[in-house]
């Protein structure tokens, strides 16, 4: 039933949604059904139905489950004026009722049956009063009708003893206990006509198991002992028919003058239904005990001349006491002493009258403050209309009565109340500088205040009895329907912005807030226009602040380029003008020393490129998988002669720190770059601390930075330098910004850093503040890679000249494709050349050895990733040696680096060029 009730559908009911119950019926109902007792509920002026599985059985079809949320008088129309009167006795608070075996014909299985109910109705109380019926039955017809047959039969037997038909017997105590049966003994036992004389044994065998030891040692006892009279219950398994059977035997022990035991004379009475009744009485009375101990309500009973002699545990609990210890004196000290004098006087008439018993009292909780009770008591009566007990209950009311009190008080001043709250909201409405409209669910208006006048010009007659289609910006037309509709189905609208048409014909833009209620919708509209065009102001603003600070640093990247590389032309200018002018003299003492001056120029040249690069995110990386801890931890020696001595070096690395995927040249240069700043911040000496660590990244965490989720290595650098203020930590990452003095900083190291962090799919963060040092963390993606370890064998690295291996070089700058034809022919190479990728496609195509490609990544047409793909097609064991000084990121992305390909940036020195070539051909 708790299945059936939960998925029954009360909104079709007067209940309404179970959500909407009050309280008092959800605890009855949650009661009810997890008792296995018979209970029943009525509810509410229609007495809607409910009833748990205990009861269900003792319908029939006729009822259920049909009966679950029908009205009361509607399902039990037969029965309604014996059960009607009692439930309006209840209904209009008069107490509860209580109706023992009680003859209640209903139909069941298609025919009408006379069933004896034994039921109490009693209150549900609520706020307003009693909100229903709580009934608690049993179907007692069996019982009934067992005791009226045992009556009958008690009357048939005291006829039967009248006239000498009992189930007599004679036991013959001095010949070995033969006895003899009269018939009515032989009808009792079930025994066959021939067994009139059985024997002690025989009736012996016939005693239940369970019994006969008892039976036999009373018999026993009595016999060798001086009484007279002997009486003994025990059960018997009947031989014709197996059942089991109470019987009762009184028998006279006759005895001779030494008082020896001669003869026993016996009446033995089947009493089984006797035995049944008496134990449905007490499970009865049992069932009664765990009911009152299960609800939430005092429950007590009283004797019938009114001592209290039984609580609940919900009594002992209030006033804190032990069981047993609650008594007619110590209750009365229990009640309000003003309480006391009245509840005693209304107990005593209701005693003396035999009538029910109510009054409303306080009682003293365990914590010494009083509650208000409703006591309510009804006497439970034998059949011949005697008072055998009192059956009373306390119910709290003290809720009910401070309600009342303050109801009565706010019902005092409703009219007033009522009329200054219709003042106050008219005055709302009419000085609300917000747009306030009430429609019915179609959108049309049915109430505007002022606010709309003075916002769009339309008077009130104008906008009412029609929907806003006529006055609504034509673009916006589709979506305002939607969400009307939406506010139709009971969903609510915040921050709804549309266009509505002013009377001078332009445009006002409105954000509606609006709610359902019933048949209307209640809406509030606010002007946005002013706010609509001041954010459509800023917003042009700051595109135009964008559009400076984006031209400003262009400015800035490009003058500061121009000076760098002025200066670093200069000086490679200089030195070969120089170095010409003494050759054209003749004179060649000085040329190493120009030479090296112009190399030491190029190479600046040539890092400053590499920065620009890694700024720029453009760098051709060469990723692998790499140790941080070993790499941090290799660099040491050289990072303690970087710093110098007056500074403590402290390494930190994590253990179990995961592997990252980097170009382990740019991490190198990233930390040295790194550890110089930390020394140039401590002039003084100081600590520079390198730390590595795991790090996770989640959802939210991303959301706020520019990381995505995931896991990380993250190296910080610390010291103890001087910091930076805000401003210098907002720049720090702007290219060409430096605070150190002219000369002795680009200022493109930390941008360098912060392109290196961002093109290997990681991140840079600075902590600085001045005066206490400067921490920044190097973020860099979890690799699950091994790292990789130097192969290339010892005697690969020894060899200095080829053997006669032919290298096809594709290159379009004429100058750097011959000085690299002259630099493989000076090692021993042979050479093809082209210029293009076609034309060295076509070198390939030919059944000619070439043993490496060396191809320039930025080849007009045909690139040389696409030559070495098309290569590979015609020579896939062909190995690849890429040049590059501009790759758009491509050598970092996963896969570009086949096995058997290389690369090498621009630019680079001849030296470091023929060692990749000889690497990767004897690779």
């Amino acid at each position: 039933m708790g299945d059936l009730t939960r998925r029954f559908d009360w909104t079709g009911t007067s209940l309404g949604a179970p959500e909407t119950w009050p309280q008092s019926l959800r605890t009855a109902v949650r009661i009810m059904l997890n008792t296995n007792h018979p209970m029943f509920i009525w509810w509410g002026p229609d007495l809607i139905q409910f009833y748990n599985d205990a009861y269900r059985q003792t319908m029939g079809p006729e009822r259920h489950p049909s009966a679950l949320g029908q009205r009361g008088r509607e399902c039990w129309a037969e029965i309604w004026d014996i059960i009607g009167p009692q439930i309006e006795h209840v209904m209009a608070g008069r107490g509860a009722t209580w109706h023992e075996d009680q003859l209640v014909p209903v139909t069941r299985h298609g025919r009408l049956e006379q069933v004896y109910w034994t039921y109490g109705f009693s209150p549900i109380d609520e706020d307003y009063g009693v909100g229903g019926v709580l009934v608690v039955c049993r179907d007692v017809t069996r019982e009934h009708l067992a005791k009226i047959a045992l009556q009958e039969r008690e009357t048939e037997l005291a006829r039967v003893q009248a006239i000498g038909r009992i189930g007599g017997l004679e036991v013959d105590l001095c010949t070995g206990h033969r006895s003899r049966r009269s018939p009515e003994y032989i009808k009792i036992h079930g025994l066959p006509p021939e067994a009139v004389n059985e024997s002690h044994a025989d009736w012996l065998r016939r005693v239940h198991p369970d019994d006969r030891a008892v039976a036999e040692g009373q018999f026993i006892d009595a016999v060798r002992g001086g009484d007279r009279e002997y009486a003994v219950r025990y059960r018997i398994i009947r031989p014709n028919d197996g059942e089991t059977r109470w019987i009762s035997a009184r028998s006279v022990i006759e005895r001779d003058a030494d008082g020896k035991a001669i003869r026993l004379f016996g009446a033995h009475i089947d009493i089984t239904d006797q035995v049944e009744a008496e134990r449905s009485i007490r499970q009865r009375e049992e069932e009664f005990r765990t009911l009152a101990e299960a609800l939430p309500h005092h429950v007590w009973t009283a004797t019938s001349d009114g001592s209290f002699n039984w609580f609940n545990p919900r009594v002992y609990d209030y006033v804190g006491a032990r069981p047993g210890e609650l008594g007619g004196k110590i209750w009365s000290k229990v009640i309000h002493p003003d309480d006391a004098s009245a509840s005693a006087t209304a107990w005593t008439r209701a005693v003396t009258r035999g009538q029910p018993f109510e009054i409303e009292y306080r009682l003293r909780g365990a914590d010494g403050s009083y509650r208000w009770f409703l006591a309510r008591a009804v006497p439970a009566r034998d059949e011949d209309g005697r008072i055998t007990r009192w059956i009373g209950t306390n119910t709290d009311v003290h809720d009910q009565k401070r309600i009342a009190g303050k109801l009565a008080e706010l019902n005092a001043t409703l009219a007033e109340r009522v009329e200054e709250k219709t003042r106050e909201r008219d005055r709302i409405w009419n000085v609300s500088q917000d747009l306030l409209l009430v429609t019915d669910r179609d959108g049309v208006w049915r109430s505007v205040n002022p606010a709309w006048t003075r916002t769009l010009g339309w008077n009130e007659a104008e906008l009412l009895e029609r929907t806003a289609e006529w006055i609504e910006h034509p673009e916006d037309i589709v979506k305002t329907r939607v969400e009307v509709r939406r506010l139709a189905r009971g969903k609510a609208t915040v921050r709804f912005e549309n266009r509505l048409r002013h009377k001078d014909g332009s445009y006002r833009w409105l954000s509606w807030t609006a709610v359902p209620d019933q048949n209307l919708i209640y809406a509030v509209a606010r002007d946005v226009t002013a706010e609509k065009a001041a954010a459509e102001r800023l917003r042009a603003a700051e595109e135009a602040l964008r559009q400076s600070q984006k031209m400003e640093a262009v400015g800035q990247l490009t003058g500061g380029i121009a000076h760098d590389f002025n200066n670093l032309l200069t000086g490679i200018v200089g030195s070969l003008d120089l170095m010409q002018t003494r050759l054209n003299q003749g004179r060649t003492d000085r040329a190493g020393r120009y030479i090296e001056a112009a190399m030491a120029s190029a190479n600046r040249a040539a890092a400053l490129t590499h920065r620009l690069l890694a700024f720029a995110r453009r760098q051709p990386l060469v990723p692998k998988p790499v140790d941080a801890n070993q790499l941090v931890l290799s660099l040491e020696d050289l990072l303690r002669r970087t710093i110098g001595e007056a500074i403590d070096l402290e390494i930190a690395p994590s253990k179990r720190l995961w592997q990252t995927l980097c170009d382990p040249n740019q991490l190198e240069s990233a930390l040295l770059n790194l550890a110089i700043n930390a020394r140039d911040a401590m002039p003084g000496g100081g600590r520079l601390t390198i730390a590595t660590a795991n790090t996770t990244v989640g959802a939210a965490d991303a959301g706020s930075s520019a990381m995505q989720p995931g896991d990380y290595i993250c190296i910080t650098v610390a010291d103890t330098g001087t910091g930076m203020t805000a401003d210098v930590a907002a720049r720090a990452f702007d290219p060409f910004f430096t605070t150190k003095p002219i000369g002795q900083g680009t200022g493109l190291g930390l941008s360098m850093i912060y392109g290196f962090a961002r093109q290997s799919n990681g991140h840079i963060t600075l902590d600085t503040a001045p005066g206490r040092g400067t921490s920044i963390r190097l973020c860099l993606p979890r690799h699950d890679g091994v790292p990789e370890t130097d192969q290339a064998s010892q005697a690969g690295r020894d060899r200095m000249v080829a053997t006669g291996e032919t290298v096809l070089v594709v290159e379009d700058e004429p100058v750097v494709r011959g000085v690299i034809i002259e630099m493989l022919h000076d090692q021993g190479y042979l050479t093809r050349e082209a210029s293009d990728g076609a034309a060295g496609l076509r070198i390939l195509q030919l059944d000619k050895p070439v043993d490496l490609l060396l191809t320039d990544m930025g080849l007009p047409g045909m690139n040389g990733r696409q030559l070495a793909d098309q290569a590979r097609e015609l020579r896939p064991d062909l190995k690849i040696l890429f040049m590059t000084g501009y790759a758009e990121n491509a050598a970092n992305a996963e896969g570009f680096l086949q096995p058997g390909m290389d690369m090498i940036t621009k630019p680079f020195d001849l030296g470091h060029l023929s060692q990749r070539v000889r690497d990767i051909i004897s690779s």
